[in-house]
């Protein structure tokens, strides 16, 4: 300290001091440019020993003293964390700009918490709303808002469910008995049985189901993990949502698959039409003739949904429905798969085409960003 002290003072000496002369001549200027060049290392090594100083103090005990806002976070952090996760360059940049438009000083944190991600996407789905410049831009925003928001859900690892004692409250659910389906939802997992809604037939009737018969309970979480239960009816018991049955609970859980989409359970009334595929040509013609259905569930991958006409697999359909903001969301689509529930049709349908307005407007309901 006494060496940087000395030299603060060593510019103050006259410069007159420093006489160096030849044998001939006025007296050189070397000694004033010498003194400019000392004052100048010494402001830098002063700098230097405040910026030290500044660094010493903001930690206490090894760690990193806190700060009063938002840690900022770099963007090889970001990187680091997304790399394995599939996300493209646009894609990367829209979840920076989710998490700093947030204040989100924590990205790995955030990653890791579901609700976190769902809060500051649905924030990030509003601000978008209202800073586009034009519907173009808009859809285009929020095409890469969903997309990246799809990706984070497909790599969530989500918590492994053991129990039927652990699965949520109001989880949608399919119950299976004797290869019939029967949409319900799950009202309570807590106590001695796995309470579910008690099936409806489809002029309103409640189903008389007997005590002790197998059946098969399909589920499947908001990180679009499916799993099914083996179990069997133990009884009936009303409720404050109405009539239920009573489930015994089990150990015996079964994987069904990871969905590439998160699907919501949600009833819309839908038009559709057969769309009829010339073989030759592969020229799509649409029937002037519509039908009604009511969608069950939805994704942006797809659909369930209940029919009072004939349909076979591989059948496609171009289907229509009214959106919250009075739009009409379309989509062309094939039949997969047929079920039965009760005396009702369901048919699975595989979205082939989907107008990326359309796109957007689906992916809001299934995540509720549609919702005020």
């Amino acid at each position: 300290m006494n060496i940087l002290m000395n030299l603060t003072m060593y510019p103050l000496v006259s410069a007159s001091d420093f006489k160096f002369t030849g044998n001939k001549g006025p007296p050189s200027t070397t000694g004033l440019y010498f003194a400019i060049g000392i004052g100048i290392v010494v402001m830098i090594l002063i700098i230097f020993n405040v910026l030290r100083n500044k660094s010493s103090k903001s930690t206490v005990g090894g760690k990193a003293a806190p700060s009063a806002g938002p840690r900022a976070f770099s963007g090889l952090t970001l990187h680091r964390l997304t790399s394995d996760m599939g996300l493209d360059r646009e894609q990367v940049k829209m979840l920076d700009y989710v998490m700093r438009s947030g204040g989100i000083g924590d990205p790995e944190r955030f990653l890791n918490s579901p609700a976190m991600v769902d809060k500051h996407f649905k924030r990030t789905y509003k601000l978008i709303e209202r800073t586009s410049a034009n519907e173009e831009e808009l859809n285009e925003r929020l095409a890469v808002l969903f997309s990246t928001r799809n990706i984070i859900d497909s790599n969530a690892k989500g918590n492994v469910v053991t129990s039927s004692r652990q699965i949520a409250e109001k989880t949608p659910a399919v119950l299976t008995i004797d290869k019939t389906n029967y949409p319900t939802q799950v009202i309570s997992s807590r106590g001695d049985t796995l309470i579910v809604e008690k099936p409806r037939r489809n002029m309103g009737g409640l189903f008389q189901l007997q005590k002790g018969r197998k059946a098969n309970l399909a589920l499947s979480t908001n990180s679009s993990k499916a799993f099914a239960v083996e179990t069997q009816i133990v009884g009936t018991t009303d409720t404050p949502y109405g009539p239920a049955l009573q489930l015994a609970h089990s150990k015996q859980i079964k994987k069904l698959f990871n969905r590439s989409f998160r699907r919501r359970q949600k009833t819309i009334e839908t038009g559709f039409y057969f769309v009829q595929v010339d073989e030759k040509t592969k020229k799509m013609t649409v029937d002037k003739r519509r039908y009604t259905g009511n969608i069950q569930d939805i994704s942006v991958g797809g659909c369930s949904m209940k029919v009072g006409i004939q349909v076979v697999p591989k059948q496609r359909l171009k289907l229509e429905f009214i959106d919250h903001d009075d739009s009409i969301v379309a989509t062309l689509g094939e039949v997969v798969r047929i079920s039965r529930s009760g005396t009702a049709t369901i048919i699975h349908i595989k979205f082939l085409k989907v107008p990326r307005r359309s796109l957007n407007s689906i992916n809001a309901m299934v995540y509720d960003y549609d919702e005020s």
